[in-house]
Parts: structure tokens; C-alpha cells; sequence
């Protein structure tokens, strides 16, 4: 049995995630993209995982700088995850006009992000039109205590209280 992209597309509109940013800087030079494919690998040693699209301007720095955070977004957040997405063209710098925070790493967060987390890559693998990351944690924390911003069928959603 065999499945098409679009077959394929259909089912994982069924898959909920959460929104998350992955970003990075270095020698003066910045990138980031929105996420959904990220999760937890191991508690010990901490690792978690990060797919990015091979063509993108983030995943070719990331390459070089062999380091990035991840912004866990919330619930009020679609603006933030829709300029990193590439959904306003117009927008040259991603990072503009954002109250940022800078990780111990060196990488900028949005300040309004729920938590982050600095992460050096440990391990990619190539699969198809992306680039799995398997990064080591180095720290993070929680910046506000708040739901977090879902995608399921195409859209944004919100937890149901």
C-alpha cells in the first residue's frame, strides 16, 4: 500500500500540536521559523528534536551555527507564529518590532513566549524534504504561566476550559 502527499496531509491534519518557534544568532546574524515539529527525546541525557525544512534559510544556519532555542508559543500568540511562518512577506526582519530576550546561549526569544529552551545540536539525520535535529538541552526556562498555542486542521486553536 502506498500514500500519496496529499492523502498523507489529509490524515495529519488530525495530529494536534503545539506552536513553537526555533531561532538563532550568530557573529551578528539572526534567523528563525515557526514550528510544529518538535518533542521531547530523552530526560537523560536531554535531548529533544527539532524538523526543519532543508530549503530554509533557518535549517542552513543552524547547520553553521550548530545551535538554536525553541520558544514554546501561547494561546494569544498566532500573530508571532504567522510572521515567523513567512505569512507577511513584507517583513525582511522576523525579529523586528518584538520585545525580545536573549538566551544564555545567545539566542533571541520573543519575551511574550511561554518558555524556551537553548539547545546544541548533537545528531541530524536527512529524511526526505527535511532535517531532523537531535539537539542536547543546555537550559530554559518558563517565562509565564499560560495555555499554549495549538494547530489542528489547518488553523489555530485554543484549549477548552
Amino acid at each position: 500500500m502506498t500514500i500519496n502527499s496529499e492523502q498523507l496531509r489529509e490524515i495529519m491534519r488530525h495530529w494536534a500540536s503545539g506552536v513553537s518557534l526555533v531561532t538563532s544568532a550568530a557573529q551578528g546574524e539572526r534567523q528563525g521559523m515557526t514550528v510544529s515539529s518538535f518533542t521531547s527525546v530523552s530526560l537523560t541525557p536531554p535531548l529533544i528534536l527539532v524538523c526543519l525544512e532543508t530549503v530554509t534559510s533557518t535549517r542552513q544556519f543552524i547547520a553553521r551555527s550548530h545551535s538554536f532555542a525553541v520558544s514554546i508559543l501561547g494561546k494569544d500568540q498566532e500573530t508571532i507564529s504567522d510572521r515567523f511562518a513567512g505569512r507577511h512577506p513584507e517583513l525582511i526582519d522576523r525579529f523586528a518590532g518584538l520585545e525580545l530576550r536573549t538566551t544564555p546561549a545567545g539566542h533571541p526569544v520573543p519575551a511574550s513566549a511561554l518558555a524556551f529552551i537553548d539547545c546544541k545540536v548533537v545528531d541530524e539525520l536527512q529524511a526526505g524534504t527535511h532535517t531532523i535535529y537531535v539537539a542536547e538541552v543546555l537550559g530554559g526556562d518558563v517565562l509565564h504561566q499560560d495555555e499554549p498555542l495549538l494547530y489542528y486542521d489547518r488553523a489555530y486553536r485554543k484549549l477548552n476550559a
